[in-house]
C-alpha cells in the first residue's frame, strides 16, 4: 500500500499544516518560486514514486497564480511516478462561471476541471460548489477520473476515511 504524501501550494500554507498535524504527517517539500518573467516554478523536493500525493491548495486570492502553481505540481507529481495525485481545493477556482449564460460565454468550471485532469489529477476534493453543474460536467473527464465534492470540512474528512479506520 502507497503512503501518504501531503503537499501545500502557498495559498493557504496554514490550513495545508492543520491537515498535517491532524492527520500526523509531516508536509512534503516543495520549492515555489517565480522567474523573472513571472512565470511560476515548482520542485517537488523529495521522492513521490509509487506514492498517494494530496496537494492542498485553494482557488481564492491570486486565483490564475495559485491554479498555475496547482496545475504544475500535480503534473510534477505526476511525471515522478506517483500512483495517484488527489487535489484538495477548498474554493475550486471558476465555480461560479458553471454554465453557459449568453452566447459565446465559456464554462471556464468545466474548463478548469479539464485542466485538472489533463495535468494528471486522479482525484478532486472540494468544498461548497457554486452549483451542481460541476460535478456532472467533471465527470465528463473520463471514467478514471473521480470528482468529489463535500459541504463542510467534517464532512470532506469523512469522505477520506478509509476502512481500516485511517483518515485520509
Amino acid at each position: 500500500m502507497p503512503n501518504i504524501v501531503l503537499f501545500s501550494g502557498s495559498s493557504h500554507h496554514d490550513l495545508s499544516q492543520k491537515v498535517a498535524d491532524r492527520l500526523g504527517l509531516e508536509l512534503g517539500k516543495v520549492i515555489t518560486k517565480k522567474f523573472s518573467n513571472q512565470e511560476t516554478c515548482v520542485e517537488i523536493g523529495e521522492s513521490v514514486r509509487g506514492e498517494d500525493v494530496y496537494i492542498v491548495q485553494s482557488g481564492c486570492g491570486e486565483i490564475n497564480d495559485n491554479l498555475m502553481e496547482l496545475l504544475i505540481m500535480i503534473n510534477a507529481c505526476k511525471i515522478a511516478s506517483s500512483s495517484r495525485v488527489t487535489a484538495v481545493i477548498p474554493c475550486f477556482p471558476y465555480a461560479r462561471q458553471d454554465k453557459k449564460d449568453k452566447s459565446r460565454a465559456p464554462i471556464s468550471a468545466k474548463l478548469v476541471a479539464n485542466m485538472l485532469s489533463v495535468a494528471g489529477a486522479d482525484h478532486i476534493i472540494t468544498m461548497d460548489l457554486h452549483a451542481s453543474q460541476i460535478q456532472v460536467r467533471a465527470k465528463l473527464l473520463g471514467s478514471r477520473k473521480t470528482f468529489l465534492s463535500g459541504k463542510t470540512a467534517s464532512s470532506c474528512l469523512q469522505m477520506l476515511e478509509e476502512p481500516n479506520g485511517r483518515t485520509l
